[in-house]
Formats: C-alpha cells, structure tokens, sequence
C-alpha cells in the first residue's frame, strides 16, 4: 500500500482497493493502522490517502547508517567539478539500486536525480554493476522495455552482465531514458562485497562518446578510492 501511495500519489480507499486487489473494508483498516502511525495522511477534504511524514524520520534514520555516504560525498563534488555531469550514489535495493546521494551537475540543463530514485537493474548504468557486482539474480523471462534500446531479453542481458565484470564499469545509453547517457562502477566494502554505486550522467548530446571516454578513467579512479577509504585491499 505504501509502494502504490508512493506511485499515485494522494489516493482513496477504492482506488488503493482496486490497485492491489484487496476488499475496501480491508483496506480501510490497514489505512487506519498507518495513519495512527503515522505512515499515511489523511487529507480531510478529499478523504484520501497520501505518505506521511513519518516516513522522513525513517528514512533519515536508514541514511544516518550509510556511512559510505560520508565517504563517497568528497568524490562526487570532484566528479562533477571535473566533469560538469550529475554524480549519484546508490545503494543496492530489493530488485534495484537505490539513490541516497547525489550532487548535481553544472550545466544549465542536468537530469533529474533525487533521493530514493530506483536504478533498474536491466536497463541503468547503475542497476547494471547491482546484478554484476553484488549478490542479485539476473531476471527471469522478458524484461519491461522503457524504450527502444533498452535490454529485454534476458541472454543479452546476461551477455552484458559479463562485459560489465570484466572491464569493471557500466553504461546505459537511452535505456531507461531516451537521451540519457550513463556510466556507473562499483563501490566494494572491505570483505570485497558491493556496498555502493557511484555514477555519472548526463544528456546523450553533451555525455557523448567523447566525454564519457574521458571521464570513465575518473569514474573508476574515484570509486576505487571510496573501496579503499571503507578498507577494500584488492584490485
């Protein structure tokens, strides 16, 4: 119910009742639960549902524990001092990999990037290095297509989940966003294990070829000195 109110918006009992097949009655007492809680709102007017503010506090108190957050910030300023592209920090999450810091770009035009913005894992640079470097399963059967080149079939995808592990970095270009280009790599605490993601991006237009080979050597620089500062030894 959380996840749809997050989706939709400020929602009412029937509509959350039809988005996931639960009887309104059911529904009705689960909001009441949330809403003593503090989870939801209730707007007064509207007599719908919206997330409430509680979920914040929460989420700062999960943030407050990342201290990769701490270590990473330094190195995205200096991304994007030397690159003028939005640089993002994510962790991996359920099915993807969660943004919980970014710093944005210097251009005028930049992408959207926010806190708490999901990577998918089959069509982002960052959700990419999640399925090579951590400890996810590849999706099984046809993978949802958010635009023309995004990966669908799941043999390519594995294809490519074994590029990314071999030279140690991703990219996405318009996969998730048509006119996105993206390169991310993996950020290893010290048992070697993927603690987080660092990326860079920007419009196809600027973020070319050109500008990507240039920046992929900073990229991976950066990231391997975040493993390093969190007590990775290895290569």
């Amino acid at each position: 119910m959380l996840d749809i109110l997050a989706d939709g918006g400020e929602l009412g009992t029937n509509e959350i009742a039809r988005r996931t097949g639960m009887t309104p009655s059911t529904v009705s007492r689960q909001l009441g639960t949330l809403a003593a809680s503090g989870l939801v709102e209730r707007i007064p007017a509207s007599g719908r549902y919206k997330l409430g503010i509680r979920l914040v506090q929460l989420a700062n108190a999960v943030l407050a524990r990342l201290d990769v957050r701490e270590v990473a910030r330094p190195h995205l300023v200096s991304l994007v001092e030397a690159t003028g592209e939005t640089a993002t920090l994510s962790v991996p999450g359920g099915d993807d990999a969660v943004t919980v810091d970014f710093v944005p770009g210097s251009h005028q035009i930049q992408p959207v990037s926010h806190l708490g913005r999901s990577s998918i894992g089959h069509a982002t640079s960052a959700g990419k290095v999640m399925l090579a470097f951590g400890d996810r399963e590849l999706p099984d059967g046809a993978l949802h297509a958010y635009t023309a080149r995004t990966i669908t079939d799941p043999r390519l995808l594995a294809r490519e989940i074994e590029v990314v592990r071999e030279r140690g970095y991703a990219q996405a270009v318009g996969e998730r966003e048509p006119g996105l280009t993206a390169i991310a790599a993996p950020v290893r605490a010290a048992g070697g294990e993927l603690e987080a993601i660092v990326a860079l991006q920007g419009p196809s237009t600027r973020f070319d070829d050109a500008a990507v080979r240039a920046a992929l050597p900073l990229l991976v620089d950066h990231s391997a000195a975040m493993s390093r500062a969190l007590g990775w030894e290895g290569r």
